[in-house]
């Protein structure tokens, strides 16, 4: 599909009324769980191109572009109040968080799987184990706080045990900046890819931010705060991927083709009747934001979207679905890596003195203050063992006891065993 040959929807015309904006939520007992995770997704989507479009505000003294901005902007809020609302009332916070950290594996792990550019696929790699022992945290802390197992919220569709251990995700700030990608030289897929990533990550941070104050008690307060953290980590590694030497109406182009390509990958994967109904919806919608994109493009830089898109066609589909081999596979062979510069390199390799054991001694002086580590460790005391769903033992050795929590792997030297990152 081509969305620049389409017929959209007048931005004007896209406006509804209260009664239209408020979504039939869907029934967390029933619901697929990709249904819940394409949600979060398009939320984060639509805030991505929100705040994008506020910043592009802040710097532009023109106030006819600004209002073509407005414009598009109060569309696309009234789009993301609308895809937030399908969660339901009855979907607690933490249930609703198993749902980001399985978007966050099985994204990141799809995304890699397509990614045709090396550096890139090393950056979705590292940070995907990262996030997939984040859902084993959560989900630890769920059984202990809900009596709920988290295996059934996922479907059983992505595993649940250690990946990267959690406290070994904190790094000095300047490891997490990696090297910006040209969009006029990468192939769409990996501007999609780099885009996309961007948007989820910063949604997750940003849930987790909000929420941090609202959670039951000290322990869940504690675990979304540490791992708010990480996930600026995350978002700080994946917006520098992005083509920073694009113009502000190149990435405007950009941003409304990324909504454009996702709403129809919802919409062709999509189970859910009602929600796919939305999500035909609002393709129709971004396919007029898309044009008048375009037409701003022509008018301001006098450039045509062919001059930074291309031919305009979509990639396959973006589909999310089980990933349990390949996150096995980055885990056997990755686990030990941590971010030095503007690359990667083992825990093994780094000089004593390396801002990642420097900033470690800062945050972690002892692992006994680390709320990852106190989650699993109560849960252990409390049931004799921890939290997992898992189709066979972790492929990480120093990972498989079920009694003690590792602080190890992934923060101290020879603390288990690691190859290589792989290219597609």
């Amino acid at each position: 599909m081509n969305p620049f040959t389409e017929k959209g929807r007048k931005i004007t015309e896209s406006f509804q009324n209260w009664k239209q904006l408020y979504p039939r939520a869907y029934d967390k007992r029933e619901v697929d769980p990709y249904t819940k995770a394409r949600i979060i997704l398009m939320n984060g989507t639509e805030f991505e191109a929100n705040w994008f479009s506020h910043n592009f505000a802040r710097h532009v003294c023109d106030n006819d572009l600004r209002r073509e901005l407005a414009l598009t902007r109060a569309v696309e809020k009234q789009q993301q109040t609308k895809v937030s609302l399908l969660k339901p009332c009855d979907e607690s916070i933490l249930e609703h968080t198993i749902a980001y950290e399985q978007l966050a594996v099985d994204l990141t792990a799809e995304l890699a799987r397509k990614e045709s550019n090396c550096y890139v696929k090393k950056a979705l790699d590292f940070a995907l184990l990262e996030d997939f022992d984040h859902l084993y945290r959560y989900a630890d802390l769920l059984e202990m706080e809900q009596g709920i197992r988290a295996e059934k919220l996922v479907g059983r569709y992505t595993e649940i045990m250690p990946g990267r251990p959690t406290i070994s995700h904190h790094r000095f700030p300047t490891d997490n900046v990696k090297r910006c990608q040209s969009s006029k030289e990468e192939e769409k897929q990996t501007v999609l890819s780099a885009m996309i990533i961007t948007a989820a990550e910063q949604q997750t941070m940003n849930y987790y931010m909000n929420v941090v104050n609202l959670a039951q008690n000290e322990l869940s307060r504690k675990l979304y705060q540490e791992i708010a953290l990480v996930e600026e980590e995350h978002v700080s590694q994946y917006e520098s991927l992005m083509d920073a030497n694009a113009t502000w109406l190149e990435m405007l182009l950009w941003h409304e083709y990324v909504e454009c390509y996702l709403y129809w990958s919802c919409y062709q994967t999509e189970t859910h009747a009602y929600v796919k109904s939305l999500w035909l919806e609002n393709l129709e919608t971004e396919i007029g934001h898309l044009h008048k994109a375009a037409e701003l493009l022509e008018k301001y830089e006098g450039k045509s979207w062919q001059q930074v898109i291309g031919d305009g066609e979509f990639p396959a589909p973006l589909s999310l679905h089980e990933n349990i081999e390949y996150v096995r596979e980055i885990l056997g062979t990755t686990v030990q890596f941590t971010g030095q510069g503007e690359d990667y390199e083992k825990v093994d390799g780094l000089p004593s003195d390396a801002n990642f054991f420097r900033y470690q001694e800062v945050i972690n002086p002892t692992t006994e203050i680390v709320p990852s580590h106190i989650v699993i460790d109560k849960h252990i005391r409390h049931y004799g063992k921890d939290y997992r769903y898992q189709v066979a033992p972790n492929p990480v050795r120093e990972l498989r006891s079920r009694t003690c929590d590792n602080t190890s792997v992934g923060r101290k030297a020879n603390a288990a065993d690691s190859t290589d990152f792989s290219c597609n």
